[in-house]
């Protein structure tokens, strides 16, 4: 499980810097800057405890389950952008849409999200085949 904690919290990590690095290009910043924090590596890597759920659900409609995989990973980032705004009086991120839910999710990004959700199934089932505890 701790093997797998690590596995989900670098590849999070790698995966937002990819997004965000992104993102700075699409707004023409030509440097690729890439943004996190050291808090979301304990986010992603909390994921291993969607695991049960991926079973769960996995022979599930893909619809159905991108949907749950939105949904509970907006309960996440909400969730956990609460609480860490609460103790240490930080956003770790903030949402400034018209769509956001008080800067700590926000509607836009559940395409993003459903497609979060897909990756870590695929992930997650390559852990299982491997044979990675």
């Amino acid at each position: 499980m701790l093997k797998r904690f690590f596995f989900y919290g670098l590849a999070g990590w790698g995966i937002e810097m990819v997004w965000t690095g992104a993102g700075s290009l699409i707004s023409g910043d030509l440097r690729l800057a890439g943004e996190s924090n050291l808090w979301m590596f304990f986010i992603y890597g909390s994921a291993v405890l969607l695991e049960p759920l991926h079973h769960a659900i996995a022979r599930w409609n893909f619809l159905f389950r991108g949907l749950v995989w939105v949904l509970v990973i907006w309960s996440i980032e909400y969730a956990s952008g609460w609480l860490l705004y609460t103790v240490l009086g930080v956003y770790p991120w903030y949402y400034s849409d018209s769509l956001s839910v008080n800067g700590l999710i926000t509607i836009a990004y559940a395409p993003a999200w459903f497609v979060a959700g897909m990756v870590f199934e695929r992930l997650h089932r390559g852990l299982d085949r491997l044979g990675i505890a």
